[in-house]
């Protein structure tokens, strides 16, 4: 089962390598912050960049939830397991299958290609493709877009970068 763990935001990379030094491997199967990556234009050239995808989470893979609970007390900085109340609960099906499809956690989220027809966005390479319905607004210049999706149990925006290269 995958679980989200709340930390303060920027202690992400701190927070993982605790994680990973301080828990049995047994218990924690992976740990991992998604992440994408991003074009900045700097000095007169484009220059690829990584960012965090969900800042101030930390993403965890275990099947034994009761041992990973005793586990994360030892971890200093933590916010919270991310639950309904005092039940600590998995990310869902959906929000999984999200979280695979695009690819986060093995690798940056790469930048998608698309283009604009009629008004409308149109992904045609990238992870994004055939999520075109989620985007909500895109900024050309910054080469992003932003996301409506629903994790954690709420709507949230995600950031991530897409280009668009023709107009139509």
């Amino acid at each position: 089962m995958w679980y989200v763990v709340q930390v303060q935001t920027g202690t992400e990379e701190k927070i993982k390598a605790q994680c990973i030094r301080m828990i049995d491997g047994e218990i924690l199967e992976q740990c991992f912050i998604p992440s994408y990556e991003e074009k900045k234009r700097y000095r007169g050239t484009w220059h690829t960049g990584k960012r965090t995808l969900f800042p101030g989470y930390v993403f965890m893979v275990s099947g034994r939830l009761d041992d990973l609970y005793k586990e994360l007390k030892k971890v200093i900085g933590l916010t919270k397991l991310l639950g309904t109340g005092e039940e600590i609960v998995p990310l869902s099906e959906a929000e999984t299958a999200l979280l695979e499809r695009i690819g986060a956690g093995e690798r940056p989220l790469e930048i998608s290609t698309g283009l604009i027809e009629n008004g409308a966005v149109i992904v045609t390479e990238g992870p994004l493709r055939g999520m075109e319905v989620c985007i909500r607004r895109i900024d050309r210049h910054k080469r992003k877009a932003w996301l409506e999706i629903d994790m954690f149990g709420r709507t949230m925006e995600m950031e991530v970068g897409l280009e668009i290269i023709e107009k139509k």
